[in-house]
């Protein structure tokens, strides 16, 4: 894996992992405010496409910004754009995770001439004002009531959806972030508290960080392929919702991962790999 850097707008220094074969694929973490590290080489798709893992400001190997109001999502728009100019790529094909696609559509929203094609993988919906409802998370949540764990989860998720969770059920609901609840998703959930920086993730979604009504407009204009790539069974982004984001671009697509949840390419990478490389393949429009 080659590391990399580069100085963005306001003379941060800022950190990108290069690894894989094939043309250049931006990748943008979630978190929000996670270490890059967390997304690995995306269940095999280096095999197909030069990964390009940017470690936001404040994570990874990236350095903290003298000011922390900078790690305000739509603030952050100007590292990705530093970043292709760094590359001197004219368009990029962007790839973002959870609360990563917040960053990625305003991205779009403001330059949209530089992205060819965009996947979003199981995307937060702060940026576009999509509503999730709590019957959406439960009815996700209940494609697992098989598995042994299941009873002291979903009680916990009921708490979390009204309002009621503490951090006890925050812990008891892990296992929902992930099709298998097995060792390697354990140790994978336990690397994210150490990955993230908290006083980041704090300022992300601060005020002005997000303006649905301008953000949806442009999305509407945007006139490149899209993907929305979604688990079954994840709770934080349930299907429905998933539809919905799709359906704010001209030319989106939804695809639905059976046994899938949070982290779709760890689930089953294969088909992941396959999906989103059999997308950005295409040469027609969607």
């Amino acid at each position: 894996m080659d590391l990399d850097f580069f100085t963005s707008y306001d003379g941060t220094k800022l950190a990108y992992h290069a690894t894989g074969d094939g043309p250049a694929l931006i990748c943008l973490p979630g978190g929000p405010m996670q270490d890059s590290a967390y997304l690995g080489d995306l269940g095999g798709l280096t095999a197909h496409r030069r990964l390009i893992r940017l470690d936001l400001r404040g994570t990874g190997r990236s350095a903290r910004p003298e000011d922390s109001t900078t790690y305000r999502c739509d603030r952050l728009v100007d590292d990705v754009e530093a970043l292709r100019r760094h590359l001197g790529l004219d368009r990029i094909d962007l790839l973002a995770h959870s609360a990563g696609a917040n960053l990625a559509v305003s991205y779009v929203s403001r330059h949209p001439e530089r992205v060819g094609r965009l996947a979003l993988i199981t995307p937060s919906i702060l940026a576009v004002g999509v509503a999730i409802d709590g019957e959406d998370r439960l009815r996700a949540a209940r494609l697992r009531s098989d598995e042994p764990w299941f009873p002291e989860a979903f009680a916990a998720l009921e708490a979390v959806v009204a309002g009621q969770g503490t951090a006890t059920s925050w812990q008891a609901v892990a296992p929902f972030w992930y099709g298998r609840w097995d060792d390697a998703a354990r140790a994978h959930q336990a690397a994210q508290d150490e990955q993230r920086n908290a006083e980041a993730a704090a300022a992300y979604a601060a005020p002005g960080a997000f303006t649905p009504d301008t953000t949806r407009a442009a999305l509407a204009r945007f006139r490149s392929p899209v993907l929305v790539l979604a688990g079954e069974a994840d709770v934080a982004g349930p299907p429905r919702a998933m539809a919905e984001v799709a359906g704010l671009f001209p030319h989106g697509r939804l695809v639905i991962h059976p046994g899938t949840a949070h982290f779709p390419w760890l689930d089953d990478g294969p088909r992941f790999a396959a999906t989103v490389t059999n997308f950005l393949n295409e040469t027609e429009t969607l």
